[in-house]
């Protein structure tokens, strides 16, 4: 006889000897173990009433998960800008980096910044229109125009060391502001931004 016969014969005269020592409510669960089971334990099985029980070993998983987080950086809308009045029109054209010319209609006071971005001009401004960063680059076409600009101040010019791509006609967008001697300015976006601000420096 096999030795998993055996012990399957073995646990039947066992749940028939218990089965009468126990209420008629109890059960017992035979479980037939082959000889090649990986499930028997290594231990010294416990006896009762002169047979022998083999319990399971438990096993138990642990599963780690690593969660990823991502951050966005979300363009910044500073102020708003006034519609011009009618015959008060002042023009400026926005190059952007493919080349392609953006012609708007502004009002007086209002500055580059808020204007690019009150038409969905691609030109961020991160640390909203202080000039604290150099986001806000642009090349003025036109060396006419730009020498009729006030000159920076040093706040402006610091902040223009940091930009990429920087010309001698570069100005920060939040910086000028249209007046009607700059009626027909022409800017160029470049073709990158750094987004390095004062702070970084602190």
């Amino acid at each position: 006889m096999s030795a998993s016969r055996t012990i399957a014969t073995s646990f039947a005269r066992l749940s028939a000897t218990t089965s009468r020592r126990m209420p008629a409510c109890a059960a017992v669960r035979v479980v037939a173990i082959p000889q090649s089971s990986s499930y028997l334990p290594s231990r010294p099985a416990a006896t009762t009433s002169g047979w022998r029980i083999s319990a399971a070993p438990t096993t138990t998983t642990t599963t780690t998960t690593t969660m990823r987080t991502f951050t966005t950086t979300r363009v910044q809308r500073h102020g708003h800008v006034h519609t011009p009045k009618a015959g008060e029109e002042l023009y400026v054209t926005f190059v952007d980096k493919e080349g392609e010319e953006h012609k708007l209609a502004v009002a007086e006071g209002d500055n580059l910044l808020d204007i690019a971005q009150a038409h969905d001009l691609e030109m961020e401004g991160a640390c909203g229109g202080s000039c604290a960063c150099s986001t806000c680059h642009v090349i003025v076409a036109d060396e006419g125009l730009y020498d009729k600009m006030p000159e920076p101040e040093d706040d402006e010019n610091d902040m223009l060391d940091l930009a990429f791509g920087l010309t001698e006609t570069s100005r920060l967008g939040c910086q000028v502001v249209m007046t009607k001697d700059l009626d027909g300015l022409v800017v160029k976006l470049p073709t990158m931004t750094r987004n390095l601000q004062a702070s970084d420096f602190q």
